[in-house]
């Protein structure tokens, strides 16, 4: 099923505290407010028991590996419970390490409730947080949130409510801990002004942090758990159903942090434990009742309390919102009103988990085109991509020579700007490890470098932009007519699959940044704005490679070859 578990390096979860956590959490906890209210959570479904296990993993040092932790899932899922779970547990259980244990010892609860753990010899024993500080932030003034809510249910009604000192300690704004320490609802003015004690801070539905005040809230709750990180091993925890791309969310920032890091972008793991399940389906396919149901199994997973078929019923109604439904419950990004591609289109095109056939790669010695476009430095803002792009001539397969993006934590004054002297080297290694028939470089900015380009590698190519200019294929200036008619032709063929890609992660969010800007002329692409972070130049490589490829096509160049059957002939 459609699930992206991604932990930090080191990961075990034979080397957690979750397991004690789960066995916890089902001795103690009631499901909050809904329709199975004050009933015992036990059994805690599987993927959330293993959800709890990756949050509470540790390092060989015994501390925790990560400072924030994700949860993705459709509406209905109970992320909010598990939330409060976690705050739950945070607050009175045995949630921070203790020691390795040795054969027979046994975790008991300090107020006699009845709950005993045995561990397993070489298994991290469990020892409460000192004065525990857990933040529920809500996105609403004046609204306490379903996560303080459950809570507020566990320690009022539950078995834990034996363990508070009297009946006043747990109120609506406001939770004693016994022992010390406090669970508080949070807004965005409150937190604010606050100075920083937490220990956990619970962020319930993300994707709806998308006005400056909640983007700013979250920003500062997480700079203020670097206070106490040292000693009481702090952390974020986020819930979210898919945002809406575009939004810049807080959602839609830890995705970004994820796809980076998938792209290899970051230089360090951001401690970051993300877990996302979702539906694999795309639009064209909404009205298939069969492939909808098989969609929502794999994006309900575990949570089989969700009624299917009247989710089937609501999505096939035709005056609900194609976009609410695949946001809401197939917990699956949709592309923007304006995107060139949508990211079903790109991802149909690339590598399949369940195809072998669909992996494919360049092999050296293939004959393949290249495509280019540069960039140089900004003063203001994130200097553009540079990217060099190839293409097999043979079945039209785009893959990732090189794609140049500023770093990360680049803190120059004086804007980031591409090497030059690897650019070049890899535009040599490339003509070394592929038989290189055509070359389209965009020369904007580049002119002099395309020249130089020209004169070296000009003579040998097979397929030419122009006669006197081999290489230079501008993508601006009064070639309008070509660039959008280059455009439809690589649409087109994303559209009817006639193009494939190796899945570069880079190329992917390349194309599904880029916006599509009618002209006179006809549809063109651009950035969302001029100074946004979301690049697309390795998209106009691709349009670059892809153009040049066909030229070479329509020459009768790297066609696959025939295989020739010897027959007898009577």
């Amino acid at each position: 099923m459609p699930h992206d578990i991604i932990t930090a390096p080191g990961h075990d979860r034979e080397r957690s505290l979750g397991w004690l956590a789960v066995a916890w959490m089902e001795h103690f906890c009631l499901h909050g407010p809904g329709d199975v209210s004050g009933e015992p959570v036990a059994p805690i479904i599987d993927e959330y028991c293993g959800f709890l296990v990756d949050t509470y993993a540790l390092g060989e040092n015994g501390r925790r590996l990560y400072d924030h932790v994700f949860l993705s899932r459709p509406k209905g899922c109970a992320k909010s419970e598990v939330a409060a779970l976690i705050g739950i547990f945070e607050a009175m259980g045995p949630c921070r390490f203790d020691g390795w244990a040795k054969e027979g010892e046994v975790f008991r609860d300090e107020w006699g409730l009845g709950f005993e753990y045995h561990y397993r010899e070489g298994e991290p024993k469990g020892k409460r947080v000192k004065d525990p500080y857990i933040r529920c932030v809500a996105t609403e003034e004046g609204q306490a949130g379903l996560v303080y809510d459950t809570i507020h249910l566990n320690l009022t009604e539950g078995p834990l409510a034996k363990a508070m000192p009297n009946k006043s300690a747990a109120g609506l704004t406001r939770i004693a801990v016994p022992g010390g320490g406090e669970i508080v609802p949070s807004t965005a003015s409150a937190a604010s002004k606050d100075g920083g004690k937490d220990t956990v801070t619970l962020f319930d539905e993300t994707h709806l942090y998308n006005k400056p005040e909640l983007r700013q809230t979250y920003k500062t709750l997480t700079r203020n758990l670097v206070k106490r990180r040292k000693s009481a091993e702090t952390f974020a925890f986020e819930s979210t159903t898919m945002f809406q791309p575009g939004e810049d969310s807080v959602a839609e920032q830890t995705y970004n942090v994820i796809r980076d890091l998938r792209a290899g972008k970051l230089k360090k793991h951001p401690r970051q434990l993300f877990d996302h399940r979702y539906g694999d389906i795309t639009p064209e396919d909404l009205g298939d009742e069969e492939k909808l149901r098989q969609a929502l199994k794999e994006s309900y997973g575990d949570c089989w309390w969700n009624d299917i078929d009247g989710l089937i019923t609501e999505i096939m109604d035709p005056r609900n919102d194609v976009t609410a439904s695949f946001r809401y419950w197939f917990n699956t990004p949709t592309s923007a009103e304006n995107a060139w591609i949508a990211e079903y289109e790109w991802r149909a095109c690339g590598p399949q988990d369940d195809d072998p056939a669909t992996q494919l790669f360049a092999n050296k010695g293939d004959v393949i085109t290249l495509g280019f476009d540069g960039s140089r430095k900004r003063r203001k803002g994130v200097t553009d991509s540079t990217a060099l792009i190839g293409c097999r001539v043979s079945d039209g397969l785009l893959f990732e020579v090189k794609v140049w993006e500023q770093p990360k934590d680049y803190r120059g004054e004086d804007g980031w700007e591409v090497p030059i002297g690897e650019v070049n080297r890899e535009i040599r290694q490339a003509f070394k490890d592929y038989k290189v028939v055509g070359f389209y470089a965009d020369p904007a900015k580049w002119e002099s470098h395309v020249a130089e380009w020209e004169a070296k590698y000009g003579p040998h190519l097979k397929v030419k932009s122009t006669v006197a200019h081999p290489i230079e294929w501008w993508m601006i200036g009064g070639r309008n007519t070509k660039v959008v008619e280059a455009l439809r032709q690589f649409e087109d063929a994303v559209l009817d699959k006639e193009l494939h890609h190796d899945g570069s992660k880079i190329l992917w969010s390349h194309v599904i940044n880029a916006r599509r800007r009618e002209t006179t002329v006809g549809v063109q692409i651009a950035k969302e704005n001029p100074d946004s972070p979301n690049k697309i130049d390795a998209a106009v490589a691709a349009v670059l490679a892809w153009q040049a490829r066909l030229d070479a096509v329509a020459k009768g160049i790297g066609a696959r070859q025939k295989k020739r059957v010897a027959a007898r002939i009577r």
